[in-house]
């Protein structure tokens, strides 16, 4: 492929179906991409669309109810704050038939590390968390047996209902050593079947305690705490866009190249949609 005949649009549509199959906590289900406008540069705002709370009463036969309650309008913004670019290029000395391949190569692992930045970005979210929501937070939770995974993953499930989430689409994000956990506990391995021993798409692993089960390297720690986030796609909005992608020849250099950049922001817009575990990793994986 010569830069010269680089289409922008074709490359980019690349990127975003490369970023589109890695993301874990930024996949559709887990957040939701409930906005409207466009994303031109860092700083601009979406409008989060959304209505607030409808009156329930109670009808009384033979009497005429209350007059038709306006819906009030509960939409709020999101600030795009993050940007992120790659740039990266392919010396004339190393082209050869596999240029395009080498590229394609390039651009996924430019969608991986993006996929990194977006997914640590929404991982640190659970400070928004509401504090009844929050298992742990007086003192991390540790584990004795391996089946205390699976009981912290019904307690989630508990604070969710009684914060009255939706039981439909729950999901939860858990760093791999609590997925050897999991793996202990047959509870985990008979509802999953085979998906509780393999990874499928976007880190899904199985079925466990009401959730849609997904491992990622990105769940929020520090040093041994960890801070494992469950809830609905509800909970968190996100917004993002591949701004530019384009291809030059560097002044200084017979090659290649391709520089993008990506903009995204994410925001907490029902707490009560969400819950965390923060806990403590065993220092071995316990039986």
């Amino acid at each position: 492929m010569s830069i010269y005949n680089f289409i922008p649009s074709i490359w980019s549509a690349r990127l975003v179906e490369f970023l589109q199959k890695s993301l874990v906590f930024a996949q559709p289900g887990v957040i939701n991409r409930n906005y409207e406008g466009e994303i031109a540069e860092k700083g601009d705002t979406v409008r989060l669309t959304g209505i607030g709370a409808v009156t329930i009463s109670d009808y009384v036969r033979n009497t005429d109810m209350s007059a038709a309650e306006a819906l009030v309008d509960a939409a709020t913004v999101l600030l795009i704050d993050q940007q992120k670019y790659f740039n990266f290029q392919v010396d004339d000395c190393d082209r050869t038939q596999s240029n395009p391949a080498m590229i394609d190569q390039a651009m996924r692992n430019a969608a991986y590390g993006i996929k990194d930045a977006m997914d640590t970005l929404i991982a640190g979210l659970y400070t928004d968390c509401n504090a009844t929501s929050h298992i742990g937070s007086g003192g991390n939770k540790t584990f004795s047996a391996a089946s205390d995974a699976y009981g912290y993953l019904v307690d989630l499930g508990v604070v969710l209902t009684d914060a009255k989430c939706p039981t439909d689409g729950r999901w939860v994000v858990i760093p791999p050593w609590f997925l050897g956990l999991l793996q202990k506990d047959d509870r985990f391995v008979k509802s999953g079947a085979e998906s509780g021993a393999v990874t499928l798409a976007n880190g899904k692993v199985g079925e466990a305690a009401g959730f849609s089960v997904h491992v990622s390297q990105n769940v929020n720690s520090s040093t041994t705490t960890y801070h494992i986030m469950a809830g609905t796609d509800m909970a968190i909005t996100f917004a993002e866009t591949v701004n530019k992608v384009e291809g030059y020849r560097p002044p200084l250099r017979f090659a290649d190249a391709v520089k993008g950049l990506a903009l995204y922001g994410a925001k907490v817009v029902q707490p009560d949609c969400l819950a965390v575990l923060t806990c403590t990793k065993p220092t071995s994986l316990v039986a």
